[in-house]
């Protein structure tokens, strides 16, 4: 389908005499035409960016939403702006179908179209811009037709990973077929999950995504998202085989998960995950990665995150996860809950990046499977807000293995201080650093905490 796409798009370009791209109204490129010539403000910085990256910014899409695209149901002109780093003027044509907006299709104007009539206020429109129109409906069709099947795709992948232990057999059934009748694809080769936290699930229809190399469905889920047994014992989650300071810790019990998106990656091999990676990447680029209120800590018990930790101005900063490979679809709920717990060590954990592999989190393969129970009383009044500094160092003191001079080396302070401010650890917590099991208790706790 994404050949239909780009031999539509070629019409357009070769109708109006200038380079044309598609995108989905989310700004992820779906295809684009031939750019001619060596002039670098034919190919502006928004342009370029847009074809090397695959989307454009959030910044790009906020500038050209306020001429009123999303709204738009007949072509409009985009002036440039030199400051916004778009050279040259544009025409846009909405790509619509039965009224929604599915994407758009932008014309580079190198000064050729300054006069061609666009229609409205009782005008009619060029015929080049009317056979262009048209041939946007055409393809606003195929974008619907491939967002029905990649709904049905989402919600069979969201029943397979919501139902119970009892249910998967029927649920992955129902999944085999549907795959193999709409992507032309069986099930047997090895799969992996990509969740992607937190995703913006305000707009129902945005889910499905722009198909990707082995992307074969995607589907958004509510917070926690698992089936009723996934914290139980031998249930599949259970079952399964740089400085930063501590981001808000949870002394009471935690606030509600938010929702997340998960991401069905067929794999070139079990063991090989480049796939899975690609498909983070590009979803981390989503303007829906990464939705809701900024989290900057306060309150009792919750220290701040460092400005560099995984929120920013806009709000939290997405993170991705990526489950182990399996051949069986009614694996899938434990390779999602892998996904999912990788997401939130890389929430967690700034040294492991937004994209992390469950079998590279380390201790927080464990943490995460643990009930949230609260912080362990001992080391409760260590949390407090006003002891932020006291929790970095203790933190890197047992990161680094108990070494005094690593330790301060790393915090870039005297040993002395070093040694003072442990010694407010144990007033604070009544724990010996000096013996192994409080140490592990306080390690755990404060790696605990970051989730």
């Amino acid at each position: 389908m994404r050949g239909d796409y780009q031999q539509l798009v070629d019409e357009i370009s070769a109708a109006l005499g200038a380079p044309a791209t598609l995108e989905d109204r989310d700004f992820g490129l779906i295809a684009f035409g031939a750019h001619e010539g060596d002039d670098d403000e034919v190919m502006d910085p928004v342009r370029t960016r847009s074809i090397l990256q695959r989307r454009s910014s959030a910044a790009v899409r906020a500038w050209f939403e306020a001429f009123g695209i999303a709204r738009a149901k007949a072509a409009l002109r985009i002036p440039p702006d030199p400051a916004a780093g778009v050279f040259r003027g544009r025409i846009c044509l909405p790509v619509r179908h039965r009224g929604i907006a599915h994407g758009y299709v932008w014309l580079l104007d190198d000064g050729h179209l300054t006069d061609l009539a666009l229609g409205g206020h009782g005008e009619p429109p060029d015929p080049r811009i009317a056979q262009a129109m048209e041939t946007a409906d055409r393809i606003g069709a195929l974008l619907a037709d491939e967002a029905r099947a990649g709904s049905e795709l989402g919600d069979l992948l969201r029943e397979l990973l919501l139902c119970g232990p009892a249910d998967r057999p029927a649920a992955a059934a129902g999944l085999r077929v549907a795959l193999r009748d709409t992507l032309r694809f069986t099930p047997g080769g090895p799969l992996t999950l990509v969740a992607v936290l937190p995703w913006d699930t305000t707009d129902a229809d945005a889910v499905p995504l722009p198909s990707l190399p082995g992307l074969l469905a995607a589907c958004a889920l509510p917070g926690g998202g698992g089936p009723p047994d996934a914290a139980a014992p031998g249930s599949a989650t259970a079952a399964r085989d740089g400085e930063a300071r501590l981001p808000p810790v949870r002394p009471h019990p935690a606030p509600p998960a938010p929702p997340s998106l998960a991401a069905l990656v067929r794999l070139r091999s079990a063991g090989s995950l480049g796939p899975a990676h690609t498909a983070a990447e590009h979803l981390l680029r989503s303007p829906r990665a990464g939705a809701g209120p900024a989290v900057t800590g306060g309150g009792a018990g919750r220290p701040p995150r460092a400005p560099h930790g995984p929120v920013h101005a806009a709000g939290p900063v997405a993170t991705a996860g990526i489950g182990t490979g399996t051949r069986e679809l009614t694996e899938l709920p434990a390779a999602w809950h892998e996904a999912l717990d990788a997401a939130r060590a890389a929430r967690a954990e700034p040294r492991l990046g937004r994209i992390a592999q469950w079998d590279t989190i380390g201790a927080y393969r464990l943490l995460t499977t643990l009930p949230d129970t609260g912080t362990d009383p001992a080391v409760r009044p260590l949390l407090a807000p006003a002891h932020a500094e006291l929790v970095r160092t203790a933190e890197a003191f047992l990161d680094c293995a108990g070494q005094a001079s690593r330790t301060a080396q790393v915090l870039g302070i005297h040993r002395q201080t070093l040694y003072y401010r442990l010694g407010r650890v144990e007033k604070l917590t009544g724990l010996d650093l000096d013996e192994g099991e409080d140490r592990l208790l306080l390690h755990m706790a404060l790696k605990a905490a970051r989730l």
